[in-house]
């Protein structure tokens, strides 16, 4: 959320949990609670039987059973400082914050160094009220310029929550260096002069973050909603419209636009030294959330819920942290806690709906949605949300028509805003049979998709040009439009494999053979790709290599027309090629000293991470992975 001393922040805590020996255990963020029952799981019969219980779960992201087993394993072995670290953290990850808390306790009595140990102590005294140990635990919650951010910020809050402002701000003073510690320091600094009252000291400080940094969300809504606090109600709306052209039509920002044109007030963004310690916590776990650094960043959003549990983007952070993870139950549960008044209540049900469908619930999931459309019949994004569920489940042509209905709902001059819209429409339409009108679709959406969104365009790209090659079409264009797919998002496997799979069409094996290996690489787990390989394999004459990648083909599941395919294929073979089509890409045969290189696809570096794939999931846009916060 807050850029470079954010993620430096979170990246401190992995490295504190690393050298502990805990790094290594995932940690999946649920609904914040009190404790959570944990009978559901068996405890083993031996020490080394939960341990081991304990280490799968935690490699599953479960934890719910880490907690429990570690729990158990402990009680076997209560004087192992390793074991209660792990236990600690993974009570904490898993929100049983009594539990937790405990195992602070005893890991800050017999190692007072234990920088988690104290933060998560100290957050537990704030929350009491109980500034001056808190202070004191802060202190003592490690050392180094993150860590030194954290401690700082929540220090100074605890000064604030005493309503002695002069220490408060002379602690935040003592942030200096990188940008971003600025922008935190003024934040925090506007935010706490707000609470105690000190309304010109707020005004100066959080302007001066604004203007550092008027993209990130959180700054414009704490500079907004004080300017229009003190009655600058035209500085305010202001500001948020700015926002919108970085974000167009965000809840937060629509509800609070339309509540200022109404006349009505807006409540400031804190209101209390625990609501201002969970935002300093909720930021660094947004941060490490979108920088995948998944532990530090569920154990930061836990610590910043069990001070304020009505914080709604801290628990729809936790509730997305959760469905990257693929913990999606998890995940609904927290989208569930979100609270009713809250701008963002129709998304999370929005996205529970989608959910559902990631759980083989279909039925329910429309049952579910139909229901959030009856309550919001011109929502455009619920209306989308229930296309993208039946084009889950191939009921392709009634989702045409639902998309047909969002669309027509897209205000004039708003078209460019819903470009997913037609891309999806567009891809349901071919799953359809309807070719025209996917053409269609796919060309509008290719046209209004935002330059600024490269991972988007080169999944349009992709879906257009491997529909032509698929059928045997435009193949001189599709060449063009794969090459640009491909130097826009060059670690994608899906538009790597449509790159391959365009060179089997024209009959060139080898080049083929090269594109899709490196595809299969980057997305060892897909099957069409692993098929596709498998063709050009025996194409090539690498016949015994071919029936293997077939075979792993088969094992990973493809859809059943695909399957009986595959398996006419390990029985039987390829038949013979038909001659290729001769197009500008792929000309007739001519002396080899002439002959032009293909083009070739940058080489897979495996320390790079892979990025979305070709043809998103039902509930994910394509080019996801462009809507960085901050940007």
């Amino acid at each position: 959320m807050f850029g470079y001393a954010a993620r430096r922040s979170a990246t401190a805590l992995t490295l504190l949990l690393a050298s502990t020996g805990l790094g290594s255990l995932p940690a999946a963020a649920m609904q914040p609670r009190e404790s959570s029952p944990l009978s559901e799981y068996e405890p083993a019969e031996s020490l080394e039987g939960n341990f081991l219980s304990a280490y799968i779960a935690g490699a599953s992201k479960d934890t719910a059973a880490a907690a429990s087993y570690y729990r158990e394993a402990v009680k076997g072995d209560p004087r192992n400082a390793e074991l209660l670290e792990r236990a600690f953290v993974s009570l904490l990850a898993d929100g049983a914050m009594t539990d937790a808390f405990r195992a602070a306790e005893r890991l800050a009595t017999r190692e007072s160094s234990n920088g988690l140990a104290q933060l998560a102590l100290g957050v537990r005294q704030l929350k009491a009220g109980q500034y001056g140990p808190a202070r004191q635990s802060f202190g003592r919650s490690g050392r180094g310029a993150a860590a030194d951010l954290t401690g700082t910020l929540l220090t100074a809050w605890a000064y604030a929550g005493a309503g002695d402002g002069k220490r408060a701000y002379e602690t935040l003073n003592r942030l200096r260096g990188e940008r971003y510690f600025n922008v935190f320091r003024d934040y925090h600094a506007g935010l706490i002069a707000s609470v105690i009252g000190d309304r010109a000291e707020a005004e100066r400080k959080l302007k001066a973050a604004y203007d550092a940094d008027h993209n990130t969300l959180r700054i414009v809504d704490g500079y907004a909603r004080f300017e229009a606090g003190i009655g600058r109600t035209d500085l305010a709306i202001d500001a948020y419209s700015e926002f919108e052209k970085v974000m167009p039509r965000h809840p937060l920002v629509v509800d609070a636009l339309d509540k200022l044109k109404a006349g009505k007030p807006l409540s400031p963004l804190i209101a209390s030294a625990q609501e201002g310690a969970a935002e300093v916590l909720y930021g660094l776990g947004s941060a490490g959330s979108t920088q995948g650094d998944e532990l530090p960043a569920v154990v930061y959003l836990r610590l910043a819920l069990y001070l304020a549990p009505d914080h709604a983007v801290g628990r729809l952070t936790l509730a997305d942290a959760l469905d990257r993870m693929k913990q999606v139950e998890r995940s609904n549960e927290a989208y569930a806690q979100i609270p009713a008044s809250s701008p963002l209540k129709l998304n999370a049900d929005i996205q529970i709906g989608l959910n559902l469908e990631q759980l083989g619930r279909g039925d329910e999931a429309l049952q579910h949605l139909d229901t959030v459309l009856k309550a919001n019949p011109d929502n455009v994004d619920v209306i989308s949300a229930l296309g993208n569920v039946q084009r889950a489940r191939k009921k392709f042509t009634e989702a045409t028509e639902t998309y047909t209905r969002a669309i027509n709902l897209i205000e004039p001059g708003r078209e460019a805003n819903n470009w997913t819209l037609f891309y999806f429409r567009g891809t349901a339409y071919e799953r359809a049979g309807e070719w025209q009108k996917a053409e269609a679709d796919l060309k509008k959406a290719l046209n209004l998709v935002p330059p600024t969104q490269p991972n988007a365009k080169a999944q349009v790209l992709n879906y257009l040009a491997y529909s032509w090659v698929d059928r045997n079409m435009n193949i001189d264009d599709s060449f063009t439009m794969l090459k640009q797919a491909v130097d826009l998002s060059p670690r994608d496997g899906m538009i790597i494999d449509s790159l391959g799979w365009a060179y089997f069409r024209l009959g060139r094996w080898d080049d083929a053979v090269r594109e899709l290996e490196k595809a299969v690489e980057l997305k060892p787990g897909d099957p069409t790709i692993n098929d596709h390989l498998g063709d050009a394999y025996w194409r090539t004459g690498r016949r015994l290599e071919g029936k293997f990648q077939w075979q792993h083909a088969k094992d990973l599941n493809p859809e059943p027309e695909e399957l009986a395919k595959i398996n006419a294929k390990l029985k039987d073979g390829l038949p013979e090629p038909d001659k290729p089509t001769a197009t500008a890409e792929n000309p007739p045969a001519q002396d080899p000293a002439q002959t032009v290189p293909a083009p070739v696809a940058a080489p897979h570096n495996a320390e790079n991470p892979e990025l979305p794939k070709g043809a998103p999931a039902p509930s994910e846009p394509p080019g996801a992975a462009d809507k960085k916060p901050g940007k």
